[in-house]
């Protein structure tokens, strides 16, 4: 990279006892024991289906039967509110970002395909024509000369784009268009004059495009938007957008009968930013109705804090040092960049067609680069979840965890979103020990259209999850949200079916079984947050989290996994049914 800034600055946490023993309280805590009887009460415990779940306070206490739990606790309260309902274990996001999500979920949308949002489903924008006939009708309905900021545009769907094309749309106003994948940035004239942007930057940092005659053209993006940033962040990040966006974002959430969720990138919009929004918004457990996680972005932690980062990060961890949620003993980390805006690091010839045909995509950290930068991180006893999309990038990845692994067995080393594996990096993954936590709806949203960058071969490396899985590699699913929407169901419809929005399915070989899918979004996913212990699975001594749904998934074809209605929770022991925001 051309300068060491904070770069993609917008991608920006064992059942330990045995079934109790006295009757009518189960365990000496003072709670009241209560069976909740099901249709079903998947357990994710091998492949064990029970008929009925016991709960005292938050922890569940016994699985069976109805009768058999009845009999073990004589006296007990008998809720049938989930009779002809399914009980699975509370559904994990894995990776989301909740300063983006409240960004992008307050933002006027020009998405390419239907996006799902806190106000329903947003229509997709399949052409060219149609991105720019709703952004003209945005810049007309917004206050006339006020900065302009849209979210949405893919130029695999949209085609390129140009200071000139927005010129177009309007020269009354700065218009900032936000690509889908947060990754970049296309600004008109009026916009980039004021950012104070010129040629210059180009020689300052990675990401700003110019043309042949050396004129900008218009497009911004990994290295420059933090300091683009300082131009978009008093609009972007103003506290009641945040508010109101982080408020949608919690109401996704439980509609899609989420438990558990993990930022991925705690500290990339600054710590003072980040503790107010959560803090001010997410708040608790019983006001957001979702457990919330955080992960330390190592690029935030270098910058603020130097050679106390890691330090800083184990305070943090104990509870030394005040956080508005709970900190994971993980830190994230990129290799590459961005899968959605052709940014990620793939083998040579590269791109072959698209915005970056003829490259071969971005660093992030420079392959020599990436265990000397995790090292010091690794000696503290934190796991790694690492940003890392393209075949070049998991090559590079795949060499630093050869390089960590024998210091430290088990620890969990993760990588993050992972786009493409080859058959020989599925296998040394195995070999390594690695994770997976993959993004959701790759193969959806642009396993078709991915196909001509990539080429024949390439192409049949997106996302081979039932070839890792079958290699013996963990396997979750993480929405990547906002990037796609944070609806664990419709995450593991994507992979049982392997369907892109075009219609036909990518490598059809590569899709997960109904178990593996579930476990991709329970038991698999709290073992990506190192909280198997906890969550996951319905066990007793673990945390009353269920998820309570109208069909039971295991007898649901996959393509109709997305369509399963969500009841809604139980949370720490407490019924949360789905309400109207």
């Amino acid at each position: 990279m051309k300068t060491s800034a904070l770069g993609m600055v917008l991608l920006a946490l064992a059942t330990a006892c045995a079934a109790p023993t006295e009757e009518a309280s189960g365990t000496n805590s003072g709670d009241r024991v209560v069976i909740y009887p099901a249709d079903a009460v998947i357990t994710m415990v091998s492949d064990e289906v029970a008929g009925a779940v016991a709960v005292e306070g938050n922890r569940i206490v016994a699985v069976g039967t109805r009768d058999a739990l009845e009999a073990q606790f004589s006296g007990a309260e008998v809720d049938e509110a989930f009779l002809g309902k399914t009980i699975v274990p509370g559904l994990i996001d894995p990776h989301v970002h909740m300063a983006l999500s409240s960004l992008q979920y307050a933002t006027p949308l020009t998405p390419p395909w239907p996006m799902a949002t806190p106000d329903g489903m947003v229509r997709g924008l399949p052409t060219r024509e149609a991105f720019f006939t709703r952004l003209a009708e945005i810049d007309a309905e917004a206050p006339a000369g006020e900065p302009l900021i849209v979210y949405g545009f893919h130029n695999l769907v949209h085609g390129d784009l140009t200071k000139a094309d927005l010129d177009g749309v309007t020269t009354d106003r700065p218009l900032v268009i936000w690509h889908y994948s947060s990754h970049d940035f296309y600004l008109n004239s009026a916009a980039l004059a004021w950012a104070g942007i010129d040629a210059s930057w180009h020689d300052q940092f990675e990401g700003v495009d110019l043309d042949e005659d050396g004129e900008l053209t218009g497009r911004i993006y990994e290295d420059a938007i933090g300091a683009l940033l300082q131009t978009l962040g008093p609009i972007l990040l103003a506290p009641d957008r945040l508010s109101r966006g982080l408020e949608g974002f919690s109401g996704l959430l439980r509609a899609g009968g989420v438990t558990t969720v993990a930022d991925l990138g705690y500290g990339i919009f600054t710590l003072p930013i980040e503790n107010a929004n959560i803090g001010a918004n997410w708040q608790s457990l019983d006001h957001a109705g979702y457990r919330l996680y955080l992960v330390p972005e190592h690029r935030a932690f270098d910058h603020a804090f130097g050679d106390a980062r890691v330090e800083t990060i184990l305070g943090m961890i104990d509870g030394e040092i005040a956080t508005p949620a709970p900190v994971l003993p993980q830190v994230k980390f990129f290799t590459d960049a961005a899968y959605y805006s052709q940014t990620m690091r793939v083998s040579e010839p590269g791109y072959l067609s698209g915005q970056s045909a003829g490259t071969q995509g971005l660093w992030v950290m420079q392959p020599e680069e990436i265990a000397p930068t995790i090292q010091p991180y690794w000696d503290a006893g934190l796991a790694v979840r690492i940003h890392s999309n393209g075949d070049a990038a998991q090559g590079a990845t795949l060499d630093a965890l050869e390089t960590l692994r024998p210091s430290a067995p088990d620890r969990a080393f993760i990588f993050e979103h992972a786009g493409l594996f080859s058959p020989e990096q599925v296998a040394r993954a195995a070999d390594l020990g690695a994770g997976i936590s993959a993004a959701s709806h790759y193969v959806f949203y642009l396993g078709e259209a991915y196909q001509s960058p990539l080429g024949p071969d390439r192409g049949d490396w997106i996302l081979p999850l039932a070839s890792l899985s079958a290699s013996g590699v963990p396997v979750t699913l993480h929405s990547d949200a906002p990037l796609a929407p944070p609806l664990p169901l419709r995450a593991a419809s994507v992979h049982m079916t392997r369907a892109t929005r075009e219609g036909p399915e990518l490598t059809p070989s590569e899709k997960l079984s109904a178990q593996e899918a579930l476990e991709s979004i329970t038991i698999d996913a709290a073992n990506a947050l190192g909280l198997e212990a906890e969550i996951g699975s319905i066990a007793p001594g673990k945390l009353a989290d269920f998820t309570i749904l109208e069909s039971n998934p295991l007898e649901t074809p996959g393509e109709g996994w997305g369509d399963i209605t969500v009841w809604g929770v139980v949370l720490d022991g407490e019924k949360r049914p789905v309400t109207v925001n």
